[in-house]
């Protein structure tokens, strides 16, 4: 086990990750995140211009997390398994003054499609036409079942000026795992 533990230091180490978590992502748990980013970011002495970008995106994709994850069956057998769960993964590193925020949570996979669809979109648009395209959404109110209108994501791509990459994994017939990886370079 403890060899399993150092691997996995080891690991994070050489990836150069600054913070990783787990599990429920809860409001308490995105101020907690990101005070501790800021304060490390101050500690890094990172230039003001970079301190903000990384933490206006960790801001969007942490916000992402918390507002459209959806909740999945607990694994397991009797009330267990009545049990919904919210987990979630998160990463932020920096490896050659490049920083990678990392996500991943379950997606209903009949809502696949439609993010897919809407991520490609984003991803094709060039910086002038994300700025119009951020404009024409907040304007028409537009509003996902979750309540938000796809800005997040807008103003990730408008933020670090990078195409968003990200994979669907089918789980079983009903989830899915959406993982997004974005790339903040100096």
């Amino acid at each position: 086990m403890m060899v399993d533990i150092f691997d996995f230091y080891d690991k994070m180490e050489r990836n150069n990750i600054m913070l990783s978590f787990k599990g429920d992502i809860t409001s308490e748990l995105l101020t907690s995140i990101l005070q501790i980013m800021e304060n490390k970011l101050d500690n890094m002495q990172e230039e003001p211009k970079i301190k903000r970008k990384v933490y206006n995106v960790l801001v969007e994709c942490l916000q992402n997390l918390y507002h459209h994850m959806d909740e999945i069956p607990s694994i397991g057998d009797g009330a267990e398994a009545e049990k919904k769960i919210r987990s979630a993964i998160f990463m932020i590193g920096k490896l050659d003054n490049q920083y990678n925020i990392i996500t991943g949570n379950y997606i209903r996979s009949r809502n696949v499609e439609g993010l897919k669809t809407r991520l490609d979109e984003i991803n094709k648009l060039s910086k002038e036409e994300l700025k119009d395209y951020y404009k024409l959404v907040l304007n028409n109110g537009e509003m996902s079942d979750k309540g938000g209108g796809g800005l997040g994501m807008i103003d990730i791509a408008r933020k670090t000026g990078q195409k968003l990459n990200y994979h669907f994994q089918p789980v079983d017939d009903n989830y899915s795992f959406f993982s997004l990886n974005i790339k903040i370079a100096q």
